[in-house]
């Protein structure tokens, strides 16, 4: 079983960001645009479980991904299970229409603009994104995928790699809790 183990923030000099990630061997890959469409189960809040369930759209791929609880209060750890769809904008329109027809409601789309890079930092590959997220701001995640017995030692790598690249305050918010937060404050 997979697990995502991530820290996410806020980013306030993308540029300078950017710079301190290439100074550890990272190669910026081309901006990708991303929508992800949040679906809330017929049955159970998502938000009170803090689970997560969303079509993603990147270019002309879809995938479908369900998120299950965060694990702890340090990181967002979490079981993460991503599967493709079939590509293009019919195919992730008729995906929805099945949920909706299956009872699910639709809850937002967060848009993004994301930058990928890896970097091999404590004898791991770290994944870091940076991502301009309309109406939330501009955020990084670095991450780690591993099976469960290897969490601990993510968190202490990517804690680790937060420190050099002077990252301090962790944003434990999902952009959809960001973006439903700032629609409510309008």
């Amino acid at each position: 079983m997979n697990f995502e183990v991530e820290l996410k923030f806020a980013v306030n000099d993308p540029a300078h960001f950017s710079r301190m990630v290439e100074s550890l061997g990272g190669e910026w890959g081309q901006p990708m645009f991303q929508v992800d469409r949040y679906f809330n189960h017929p049955a159970r809040d998502f938000a009170r479980t803090d689970e997560a369930f969303r079509i993603r759209s990147v270019s002309d791929r879809n995938y479908v991904t369900y998120k299950g609880p965060k694990i702890d209060t340090t990181t967002k750890t979490r079981q993460e299970i991503e599967l493709p769809l079939a590509s293009g904008a019919a195919a992730a329109d008729a995906f929805r229409h099945m949920l909706e027809a299956l009872g699910f409601r639709f809850v937002a789309a967060v848009h993004k603009q994301r930058q990928s890079n890896s970097v091999h930092w404590a004898q791991q590959n770290v994944e870091i994104v940076l991502d301009h997220v309309d109406q939330v701001g501009v955020y990084t995640e670095l991450e780690i995928t591993c099976e469960q017995a290897e969490v601990e030692s993510a968190k202490q790598v990517l804690a680790s790699l937060a420190k050099r690249l002077e990252l301090r305050t962790t944003e434990p918010r999902s952009y959809l809790e960001l973006l439903l937060q700032a629609e409510a404050g309008r």
